[in-house]
């Protein structure tokens, strides 16, 4: 599973590229507790099954809270929220959301078991596994969606890498590092992962060094070029 830091260094990217000249230390604070903020569904797997990469690793709560912004700011004559914060915190607001789906809740979706994607409309867990290439012996080939046609009626089955539910799925975490339905008498290991490939610890350095050329670009550092 991607560690928090390789979430981070997606995130740092995004606020580097998003925010420009908004972005500043309270901006990133604001940015990586939004990013951290998923993690505490794992908390709540003592109490409900699956909730890791549920409660918290969904798509549709993110899209309610955008839409009721852009309605708030962009459609409502008189804006709740414009009365109380300026444009440039409505701006960050926008790029903490995308920071939230982008930088964690995407990221989750393309490891394991992925993420229960649609909930609390639907209970299911979709991963976005696969590949795409050309090949000189079978052509075009993908599989991210694996179409089954049966021979005999003919009817077409379609698996976008739709997984199990909530009830059947458990994302190993520190808090619950093995499922709890497993009976297992060996010491628990709760891992706390910071980069268990190269690429990822290549990609928190990427997101350090996007952040630090933008501040130097604000502070005039290659004006003129």
């Amino acid at each position: 599973m991607p560690s928090t830091v390789v979430h981070a260094g997606f995130a740092l990217l995004l606020a580097a590229a998003l925010l420009r000249d908004r972005l500043d230390r309270r901006a990133l604070a604001v940015l990586l507790v939004v990013l951290v903020l998923p993690e505490a569904d794992s908390f709540l797997g003592v109490i409900m099954a699956g909730a890791h990469r549920t409660v918290g690793h969904n798509f549709v709560l993110p899209a309610v809270a955008a839409l009721a912004l852009y309605y708030d700011t962009r459609i409502r004559k008189e804006s709740w929220i414009r009365e109380r914060l300026s444009p440039r915190w409505i701006a960050v607001a926008w790029v903490a959301l995308f920071v939230h789906v982008f930088a964690h809740v995407a990221l989750d979706w393309t490891h394991l078991d992925g993420v229960n994607a649609f909930w609390p409309l639907r209970d299911r867990f979709f991963s976005l596994d696969g590949e795409i290439l050309y090949s000189t012996a079978d052509g075009f080939v993908q599989t991210f969606v694996d179409i089954r046609i049966d021979p005999e009626t003919g009817s077409r089955t379609v698996d976008a890498g739709a997984g199990g539910t909530s009830e059947s799925v458990h994302v190993n975490n520190p808090v619950q590092p093995r499922d709890p339905d497993l009976d297992v008498e060996e010491p628990v290991d709760r891992r706390f992962p910071v980069a268990n490939s190269g690429w990822r610890l290549y990609l928190l350095g990427l997101g350090l060094f996007a952040l630090g050329a933008r501040r130097l670009q604000g502070d005039g550092v290659g004006d003129g070029a």
